[in-house]
């Protein structure tokens, strides 16, 4: 399967600013890629790319005093399966864990685990572990929080989310990677492209964010807000939280002006040549204006 990713983000910064992006699809990703996945920007300007502890392509630059695009468009090559299921894989005991998964154990910045800790025994206490309880976690916050974008803020612990039973995607992440954690789950934050394939059209284009859960043996993909099987996820970051892999982190003062993303399915097999010939210009997304990124 074939899927054209981007996003389009205008600013205007009060002077030079250093940004570090996170907006690069994640260097584990294995697929083909068609065209430009690494940040451009217009007017061109000296940039760095590197990778950071958990394997995300950064990239750093200084935005001068003015209006800055920063871009990307690709088409990259996904295999078109549904996100893996496998109700019978098992809860490791912490003894046993692989040690790279230890920190994915710990409370983080938004992932305030050992706060609700006696919340998790009391929702989860008589859930078998495994795969049940991880889903149990998922149905829960899937049911208590309501989305919404004016629901988010920057400041949003897990606990928050659900004192307040609303939040936006990450914080349907981060309540349940929390409660996974205090039920001694290793689980870790993950976000990039969902679009809307193989599902009704909700909305326009925009970054998603979903959770990761060690079962089994290996890392699985779960999803709190739709809490269902997806087609297409392109990963763009991982960390504890949001907090290791923010779209924008800036150093400086700059104001958000255009938030565009698109994650659109090509149909068929189209050849190279076609491929190369749709990247030949930015498609004409509905613009979605967002408040300025931390």
């Amino acid at each position: 399967m074939f899927i054209r990713i981007g996003h389009e983000i205008v600013i205007d910064s009060k002077g030079d600013t250093v940004l570090i992006l996170a907006l690069s699809p994640h260097s584990s990703f294995k697929g083909r890629i068609i065209g430009p996945a690494g940040v451009q920007a217009e007017p061109a300007l000296p940039m760095e790319t590197f990778l950071d502890g958990f394997g995300n392509r950064l990239t750093r630059l200084t935005a001068p005093a003015g209006r800055l695009t920063l871009w990307s468009d690709c088409i990259v090559e996904v295999d078109g399966k549904p996100d893996a299921f496998d109700w019978y894989a098992q809860q490791h005991n912490v003894r046993d864990l692989p040690p790279e998964t230890l920190p994915f154990l710990t409370a983080s910045r938004y992932c305030d685990s050992d706060a609700l800790a006696p919340e998790a025994l009391r929702l989860f206490g008589a859930t078998p572990p495994g795969w049940a309880l991880v889903q149990a976690i998922c149905n829960h916050v899937h049911n208590h929080l309501t989305f919404g974008y004016g629901f988010g803020r920057p400041t949003k612990t897990a606990s928050d989310a659900q004192c307040e039973k609303t939040g936006v995607c990450r914080d349907f992440a981060h309540l349940a990677i929390a409660f996974c954690r205090a039920m001694n789950v290793p689980a870790r934050y993950a976000s990039g492209y969902l679009g809307d394939i193989g599902v009704p059209y909700s909305g326009p284009g925009d970054f998603c964010a979903w959770f990761e859960a060690y079962l089994g043996g290996r890392w699985y993909t779960f999803d709190a807000r739709y809490n269902t099987p997806r087609i297409g996820r392109v990963l763009m970051v991982r960390g504890r939280d949001a907090a290791d892999g923010a779209m924008i982190t800036s150093f400086g003062a700059y104001d958000l002006k255009t938030f565009r993303v698109w994650t659109d399915e090509v149909p068929g097999t189209p050849a190279d040549e076609t491929l190369h010939e749709m990247l030949k210009s930015r498609p004409d997304t509905e613009a979605l204006t967002l408040a300025p990124v931390d």
